[in-house]
C-alpha cells in the first residue's frame, strides 16, 4: 500500500455516489477489515485507508477539493487539517454498538483538536511579509484543577461501574448463540474515573476557555489560501495527548491596479496614439515606487513590456517574479477642432485602405484571454 489509491476506488463507489452510498460502502468495508475480525496481515492498514477515504468523501468541502485536485490538494495530507483516529470514526458511524469488537486506544492519549483562524492581509503585507498579532479563544487546561476536573484538594476516584476499565461488557443470548457487546462505560464516559467534587471553574471537564495573543510571522510572497501552521497552538490533548495545531488561513485584499499571476504582477498602462506612434518615456508604478520605461515607436495596443525582478518575492525561495506591463493605446473619443484637422491631414498621408490579416494567437493573446483583459 505504498502508492495512495483513489478514494472512490478505496470505497468501491462511483464519483457521483451520494452521501448515503458512501456511508453504506464505508460500513460494509469497515466491518470487513476491522482488525478485530479480519485475519488479513494488512487488515489494519486497509482499515486506516478506508477511514481516510470516508473522512474526505463524507465531508462536502473536502470532497469538492479532492475532486478538483486529487491527492495533490492544497495543504495535504488531510487538506491541512489532518485525519482523525479511525477507531473513533468507526464508533461514530456504528453508534458505539460494539458488534463484539474491542475499542482500542479508547483510554490512551488522544491528540487535541486543530483550530483555524482566518487572517486578512493587505496586498503589500502579502507581498513583502509582515508580523501580525492575533487573538484566539480556545479550550485550555483549567488553571484551577490543572486538568484533573476535580476541585483542588480532592482527587478523582475509580469508576465503580466499569472498575476503571472504561468499558462495560454485556453478554446477550439468542437462538444464534451468545454475543459479547462491549460499550463505553455510561458512568465515566470511558475515562475509568469519576469526579465526586467537580472543579468550580471548569465544572469537572478539566478545561476552560482562555484567550491567547499570538504573533504570526507572515513570509513574503503568500497569497489567498496560504496556510501557516502554528504547532501545538490548538486545543490540548486528552489523557496526556499532545495539543493540536493552529492553522492560520490567509486571504489577501485586491490591489487597485496590480493583478497577480503566480509570482508575476500585471499592470495596464494607457498611452495615447502619438506616444504609440512616435515612442516616448512614461512613468509606471512598481511595488517600490514609480519607474520610467521606454515606449518604442510603433508600439501596438496589447504589447507587453517586462520589468524583470519587479514582481512578487518567491515564497520560501530566492528570487522574484516580473512586472508585466500591458500597453493599451487609447483612442480619443473627443477632439478639439485643431486636433481634428491634424488627424485629417495625417489620415490623408496614411491612405484609406483597410487590410485584414490572419494570424495565429500568440502566447500573450492567450495570456490576455486567461486574465480577461
Amino acid at each position: 500500500m505504498s502508492a495512495k489509491r483513489d478514494y472512490y476506488e478505496v470505497l468501491g463507489v462511483d464519483r457521483s455516489a451520494s452521501p448515503d452510498e458512501i456511508k453504506r460502502a464505508y460500513r460494509k468495508l469497515a466491518r470487513q477489515y476491522h482488525p478485530d475480525v479480519s485475519d488479513a496481515p494488512d487488515a489494519e492498514a486497509h482499515f486506516k485507508e478506508i477511514n481516510e477515504a470516508y473522512q474526505v468523501l463524507s465531508d462536502p468541502d473536502r470532497r469538492a477539493t479532492y475532486d478538483r485536485f486529487g491527492h495533490a490538494a492544497p495543504g495535504s495530507p488531510g487538506f491541512g487539517f489532518g485525519f482523525r483516529d479511525p477507531f473513533e470514526i468507526f464508533e461514530e458511524v456504528f453508534g458505539d454498538l460494539g458488534f463484539g469488537f474491542r475499542t482500542p486506544r479508547r483510554r490512551g492519549p488522544r491528540r487535541g483538536a486543530n483550530l483555524r483562524y482566518d487572517l486578512h492581509l493587505t496586498f503589500e503585507e502579502a507581498v513583502f511579509g509582515c508580523q501580525k498579532e492575533i487573538e484566539i479563544t480556545r479550550m485550555d487546561v483549567c488553571s484551577e484543577c490543572k486538568g484533573s476536573g476535580a476541585e483542588p484538594g480532592t482527587n478523582p476516584i475509580r469508576c465503580s461501574e466499569c472498575n476503571g476499565s472504561g468499558q462495560v461488557r454485556r453478554v446477550q443470548h439468542s437462538i444464534l448463540g451468545s454475543f459479547v457487546n462491549v460499550t463505553t462505560c455510561p458512568v465515566c464516559g470511558g475515562a475509568g474515573e469519576t469526579i465526586p467534587i467537580p472543579c468550580g471553574r471548569c465544572g469537572g471537564t478539566g478545561r476552560a476557555h482562555t484567550t491567547r495573543r499570538l504573533t504570526v510571522n507572515i513570509p513574503a510572497g503568500v497569497d489567498t489560501g496560504t496556510q501557516i501552521r502554528l504547532a501545538r497552538e490548538g486545543e490540548p490533548g486528552e489523557r496526556g495527548g499532545p495539543p493540536g495545531n493552529l492553522y492560520v488561513v490567509l486571504s489577501v485584499e485586491p490591489h487597485p491596479y496590480f493583478r497577480r499571476r503566480g509570482d508575476d504582477l500585471i499592470v495596464e498602462l494607457g498611452i495615447n496614439v502619438a506616444q504609440a506612434a512616435l515612442g516616448a518615456k512614461v512613468t509606471v508604478p512598481t511595488l517600490e515606487g514609480e519607474e520610467q520605461v521606454e515606449i518604442q515607436p510603433g508600439t501596438q495596443s496589447g504589447t507587453i513590456l517586462r520589468l524583470r525582478k519587479r514582481g512578487v518575492p518567491r515564497l520560501r525561495r530566492n528570487g522574484r517574479g516580473d512586472l508585466l506591463i500591458l500597453v493599451q493605446v487609447e483612442v480619443p473619443t473627443k477632439l478639439s477642432r485643431e486636433q481634428r484637422e491634424l488627424f485629417k491631414k495625417l489620415a490623408a498621408t496614411l491612405g484609406g485602405e483597410s487590410v485584414v490579416e490572419i494570424r495565429e494567437p500568440t502566447f500573450f493573446d492567450r495570456l490576455r484571454e486567461a486574465l480577461g483583459l
